[in-house]
């Protein structure tokens, strides 16, 4: 099994350094390769994803990706900026499919800014399309106006456009993913305003009818918006486009308590995927060794779920993070009064234990 490793920028370091340390817990074999990317590839290569990064990540069987960016780098023309290194490791490696759990635990029900009965017990799978939409879509760049309430002022455009084939296979993989949970997806569009979206939601209907057996609902962005902080419970499987899917995933990260409790995996057809924490680089505490590393920790269990075939051992680390916060450990995100405040460090050496105590129960048991 092949990891390449790319830490990237900020707190991306500290919190691939502790997903490391609890994968080398594990009783598996794993050949792993570190690259520059983002700021780092940046300054050393000239260009956020050297070629030699995007050749390792392409030959590994799962890339384990920290966060990238920096203000520093927001002056840099935007083809250079860190960000559009994980823009091109989705495009290159066809990362269609970005799962993004969103799980409250019942040890943090108080750190959500919700009230705990509209939150506990939360357990919702956003599925959000990666490669499409107005982030990759063409033509895009600055002119002067041809038209419109300015003609001939300076403006600035992105095209948002969707193809069958990419609605369909992102709707089939929300439905199996149904399949194996509460049989409920909800197709999030604004086909009220927008043509692409209708779009969207007409050939979700269609690749609906080959699963009678879950239960398809339509919900405009807007309203999605306001329903998951209003009954965020009602939701079980969410599948939406690559911009809307960015806002409401970062928004169901913080009924969890904390975007540092929130893992995704990016897959492709053949489900090589991209792990990594849903938050960012986050500049200015890094170095601090106060970042939250469990997201990291539990995209590290995604990728060993899904693109390693692991299942024992990714429900090994997840047990592990949950005995953890059991034992009323927490980061600076998540913590609160009569629960012990812990760094990054701290955060990984105690999954480390637990899993290690998971071990000599098993062979006591076994």
């Amino acid at each position: 099994m092949k990891i390449a490793v790319l830490p990237g920028d900020g707190i991306g370091i500290e919190i691939v350094e502790e997903a490391i340390r609890v994968l080398g817990a594990l009783d598996l074999s794993f050949e792993t390769e570190t690259a520059l990317v983002g700021g780092a590839a940046y300054e050393a290569h000239g260009h956020p994803l050297p070629d030699a990064t995007l050749k390792l990540a392409k030959e590994a069987d799962a890339v384990l990706f920290g966060a990238v960016g920096d203000w520093k780098y927001d002056k840099l023309e935007r083809s250079l900026r860190p960000e559009q290194a994980i823009l091109g490791l989705r495009k290159n490696l066809g990362l269609f499919a970005n799962f993004r759990p969103a799980i409250c635990y019942e040890e943090l029900v108080d750190a959500s800014s919700l009230k705990p009965e509209l939150i506990a017990g939360l357990d919702i799978l956003i599925i959000r399309e990666l490669t499409g939409d107005i982030y990759f879509g063409q033509p895009r760049g600055r002119r002067s106006a041809p038209d419109g309430h300015f003609p001939g002022a300076e403006e600035a455009f992105d095209t948002m456009r969707y193809s069958r084939p990419e609605i369909e296979r992102i709707a089939h993989v929300a439905f199996q993913a149904a399949r194996k949970r509460s049989k409920r997806v909800t197709s999030v569009d604004k086909a009220n305003v927008l043509e692409t979206f209708q779009f969207w939601k007409d050939v979700v209907t269609d690749v609906a009818t080959e699963y009678p057996d879950v239960e398809l609902d339509h919900m405009y962005v807007d309203n999605a918006a306001m329903q998951l902080v209003r009954a965020p419970k009602k939701f079980d499987v969410v599948v939406t486009g690559n911009m809307f899917g960015d806002i409401l995933s970062d928004e169901a990260a913080m009924l969890t308590g904390s975007i540092g409790m929130l893992p995704s995996a990016s897959l492709n057809a053949s489900n090589q995927g991209l792990y990594e924490p849903s938050h960012g680089s986050a500049p200015d505490i890094a170095g601090k060794g106060i970042a939250n590393p469990l997201a990291t920790i539990l995209s590290a269990a995604m990728m060993l779920r899904f693109s390693l075939n692991q299942p024992e051992a990714a429900d090994r680390i997840e047990s592990a993070v949950k005995h953890v916060l059991a034992q009323g450990l927490r980061t600076a995100d998540i913590w609160s009064s009569g629960s012990k405040k812990v760094g990054t460090r701290e955060m990984g050496d105690a999954v480390v234990a637990a899993l290690s105590l998971s071990t000599i129960k098993k062979t006591t048991t076994g």
